[in-house]
């Protein structure tokens, strides 16, 4: 039986390897940025609002995003530190580049008195819809998927033969995660999209925190490469029951303490007010 593995490397320039890894994130930034774009000005800012947001954020995001990760394989790369910064090898944790492009994101908002929560609308589509395009750089690097099944079990899903071929892994077949949370992120995506101008600010960035965070918690259980805080715990389970919660208090606590503007009402363009007494 002839198997055809799609080659981790896009192009050669000279010296310089070209990783799908690296091109299929692009991608998802630069989608997930054209689509803000068009939403930010419906809204009634200006085109440029998004530009030093998403810019700032999105490298602030990254390196968060390698710290974490390798904070918690720390006994590695401590024995191999120059690999610390070699994130084309893979090892980027998403929650570590949620946190560190939530905090750049609020910082910049508060200089520019914008509305964090209604930002965090615009963008939180986005950026589910780049993080199910991202999960396709995993699949090229044959990382990020589940223990060991059948080639019977993966035709039975009805995938794409490329798919199960590339999930033949050092002699056998795996669970290809990759794909579930992909296709659990771009159906968040659509419910973002059609359910947001339905919501009132902030609704829409916490529906994602939630909606994101289920569909993390039941496919880490699935994953052999997860990253752990103990023998038993999960740290991305943990967080994702930590989101989940967060985005419920913040739904609650905006409803209670500030006032909260249609999605797209003017009021909702700069810093949240709490209500009048």
């Amino acid at each position: 039986m002839m198997l055809s593995y799609i080659d981790p490397i896009a192009f050669e320039l000279g010296p310089l390897a070209v990783r799908w890894y690296g091109v299929i994130i692009a991608v998802g930034i630069l989608l997930g940025y054209f689509i803000a774009q068009a939403s930010v000005q419906r809204v009634g800012h200006d085109k440029d609002t998004l530009v030093d947001i998403i810019f700032w954020s999105a490298i602030f995001g990254f390196i968060v995003a390698r710290l974490y990760f390798v904070i918690f394989q720390w006994p590695y790369y401590i024995q191999n530190p120059i690999e610390i910064p070699m994130i084309w090898h893979g090892g980027i944790a998403i929650h570590g580049g949620l946190i560190g492009g939530f905090v750049t994101g609020i910082i910049l908002c508060k200089i520019k008195n914008l509305n964090p929560f209604q930002i965090g609308d615009v963008i939180a589509p986005s950026m589910i819809l780049g993080q199910g395009i991202g999960r396709w750089g995993n699949f090229v690097n044959h990382e990020a998927h589940g223990g060991p099944v059948s080639r019977t079990f993966l035709e039975n899903l009805h995938i794409p033969d490329f798919i199960i071929n590339n999930m033949y892994i050092d002699g056998k077949y795996y669970h290809p995660t990759f794909l579930y949370e992909s296709v659990w992120d771009i159906l968040g995506f659509i419910v973002l999209i059609v359910l947001r101008k339905h919501l009132r600010v902030g609704d829409t960035f916490c529906l994602y925190l939630i909606w994101y965070s289920i569909g993390r918690f039941f496919v880490e259980g699935m994953r052999t490469d997860s990253l752990m805080l103990t023998e038993g715990i999960r740290v991305a389970q943990l967080m994702s029951v930590i989101l989940i919660i967060v985005g419920i208090a913040i739904m609650i606590i905006r409803r209670v303490k500030y006032d909260s503007p249609r999605y797209r009402e003017a009021g909702a363009l700069s810093w949240p007010t709490k209500k009048a007494k």
